[in-house]
């Protein structure tokens, strides 16, 4: 390894990146060989289909700080508007062409301004949103929804994740995480996390008497 090289492992977040570029890799890999009907599949996220949200993916490793500011004011501060803008970008002409666009993408470390860590969150719950409704199922390594589950268990700059679990307590059956106090919700690391981030999809997964508190929460937001 270079000097520069180390120079950059040693930058902040830098622990993060392989496991985001392994989370993409895996991603692009289940994708390989999906028949061009299924890509128009509804995703977790209301209103995108699968191929949507992977290029909604795409355009968050395409995007620094820089043009995503540009992009900010040109929308007038409408950040949904700016969403829907850069993801239109990133769509293609044919599913194979998202696909392709997504790959090449793989090992960016190109970010609007968030942490590392919240580009690991986002792209294993956005993974999630295309594969649950495609039936595509992986064993995600531990290390990597740990540390997603303790950075939104601590964190509403993406999403609402800790405003949503306040006064619940929530336990992992299947790792470390664990978290709050009150009501109990537990089941898998993964549920969890995909519950705090609002898919109320991952809520049936669970157990806790906390479950239906999580459940009005998850419709209201």
């Amino acid at each position: 390894m270079t000097g520069t090289e180390l120079a950059a492992d040693r930058r902040p977040g830098a622990g993060f990146w392989p496991l985001i570029h392994g989370e993409r890799a895996a991603l692009a890999a289940d994708l390989a060989d999906l028949s061009e009907d299924r890509w128009a599949t509804p995703s977790l996220c209301a209103g995108l289909t699968v191929r949507e949200v992977l290029a909604h993916l795409t355009a968050g490793a395409s995007l620094n700080g820089v043009r995503w500011l540009a992009g900010v004011i040109r929308c007038r501060f409408d950040f949904d508007r700016q969403v829907a803008m850069r993801l239109a970008e990133q769509l293609g002409a044919t599913p194979a062409e998202t696909l392709e666009r997504f790959r090449r993408v793989v090992p960016s470390r190109t970010k609007p301004p968030l942490p590392a860590v919240a580009m690991l969150g986002e792209t294993l719950v956005h993974a999630e949103d295309i594969r649950r409704p495609l039936g595509i199922r992986r064993d995600y390594p531990a290390e990597v929804v740990t540390r997603v589950a303790e950075y939104y268990q601590g964190s509403d700059l993406v999403v609402p994740a800790k405003g949503r679990i306040g006064g619940l307590r929530l336990v992992a059956q299947d790792g470390p995480f664990e978290t709050g106090s009150g009501a109990l919700v537990s089941g898998s690391t993964l549920a969890l996390t995909m519950a705090m981030t609002g898919r109320a999809a991952y809520l049936d997964d669970l157990e806790g008497d906390g479950v239906e508190r999580l459940r009005e929460r998850c419709a209201t937001a």
